[in-house]
């Protein structure tokens, strides 16, 4: 009898845990209830298509998870409502777009939205894009189109050798974060921002995309921990865009300028960059009230800085300006890859202090036209010539200069 209970005993408690663990509605007739509001994640390995799985979340929003795999597309995937999380496996979810028409890899975008439209009606809240890889072709248009998309996350993603823009945020107006992810081999901008406010891109990869990044028409661009390598053209333009800063960042070898402020940009911060080997440096196109410090400006082939004649109150402080020099005369470059160039001044009302200036050429500090009110000041020139003597209208006092050669101004 005593054993006959315990086999019913054991009996019942497996039968109890085996119910605990019916999914839906077996658990819901074993007693064990579901939980309230959940709803099923959509398995995409379970449709016939990938778009037939995105069509299959509804209007409330819901979770797409995609398997490994290689998957051919020849028309845009397209995702029409927000609250929506598309997830991959990682680089072993690939998404190739053979289309050769110009036509995106991925759009995010109310039904009614408008390419290039900003219309505040039309938005979706709360899209992410996490862990897969999407890649076009030349002939192929952007990678990721996101059209009025607020709080839009994209993580883990690698968005390569499109025909267009890598990744496009179009008037994603509040909260855009873009993170951990790897943009490279774009024949256009790595990633193209337009009408965006309160941006986060941070910690990601750049490569051989034409430009890097773009922010236009923007607000508050947070930029942090990213690494842009030989770009065909320019790492970061950010036009008509104020309240920013670009910090922690590793720029090398792009053909063109590491980073552009232009079109009335204002209360910006460069700081803590290295900035290495370029086409030139930061171009300060047109920029006003900005700070520039704790750079390092390393091998720069042309005008490691420029102070344009549209630009004024700006801060250079803390900079340090350099070739490849490792102590006791040597350098680690070639000795026909040695060039190092300095600050090139256009603008007015620049303090220049606390910098040093080590073997650039031709001069530390150029000047082009007549750039007034500066101050230049506690700097340490070593090994260079420079023209702040010519400064006009400025105050130049308490630089030390060691193995240079200043160039005096033209007596009167």
């Amino acid at each position: 009898m005593r054993r006959n209970l315990g086999i019913v005993v054991t009996l019942f408690v497996v039968a109890g845990l085996a119910a605990a663990h019916l999914p839906g509605q077996a658990a819901r007739e074993a007693g064990g209830g579901a939980l309230p509001g959940a709803q099923a994640v959509i398995d995409a390995a379970q449709y016939a298509s990938l778009q037939a799985a995105l069509d299959a979340v509804p209007e409330t929003g819901g979770v797409v998870r995609l398997p490994p795999g290689h998957f051919e597309i020849t028309e845009p995937l397209v995702i029409r409502t927000g609250d929506v999380t598309l997830e991959g496996a990682g680089g072993s979810t690939h998404i190739e777009n053979i289309n050769e028409a110009g036509a995106p890899a991925l759009i995010l975008a109310h039904p009614d939205a408008k390419p290039g439209q900003a219309n505040r009606k039309l938005e979706l809240w709360r899209i992410r894009l996490a862990d897969f890889r999407i890649t076009g072709n030349e002939k192929s248009g952007n990678g990721i189109e996101a059209r009025a998309i607020n709080e839009i996350f994209v993580d883990g993603v690698t968005i390569s050798y499109h025909g267009g823009h890598g990744l496009l945020l179009d008037y994603c107006y509040e909260d855009p974060r873009i993170s951990d992810s790897l943009i490279t081999y774009n024949k256009d901008v790595g990633v193209k921002l337009m009408g965006c406010h309160d941006i986060v891109v941070s910690s990601n990869q750049f490569e051989e995309n034409d430009d890097g990044l773009h922010c236009f028409d923007g607000f508050n661009l947070t930029m942090t921990g990213n690494n842009l390598d030989d770009h065909l053209g320019r790492g970061v333009v950010v036009e008509n865009t104020y309240g920013s800063v670009l910090s922690g960042n590793m720029i090398e070898e792009c053909a063109g300028a590491a980073i552009v402020l232009d079109r009335d940009c204002y209360g910006t911060t460069l700081s803590a960059n290295v900035i290495a080997h370029n086409g030139s440096g930061i171009e300060l196109v047109d920029a006003h009230g900005c700070a520039v410090s704790a750079n390092t400006f390393t091998l720069m082939k042309t005008r490691a800085l420029w102070v344009g004649p549209l630009s004024g109150r700006i801060a250079v402080s803390g900079n340090s300006f350099c070739n490849s020099y490792i102590g006791e005369g040597k350098v680690r470059r070639r000795v026909d890859d040695l060039a190092a160039s300095g600050v090139v001044l256009s603008g007015e009302n620049v303090a220049v202090t606390g910098n040093v200036f080590s073997s650039v050429t031709p001069h530390a500090v150029a000047l082009e036209g007549k750039p007034r009110g500066t101050i230049f000041a506690n700097n340490l020139l070593v090994d260079v010539k420079s023209q702040h003597e010519q400064l006009a209208e400025s105050l130049v006092v308490d630089n030390l200069v060691r193995g240079s050669q200043v160039e005096a101004a033209t007596p009167k």
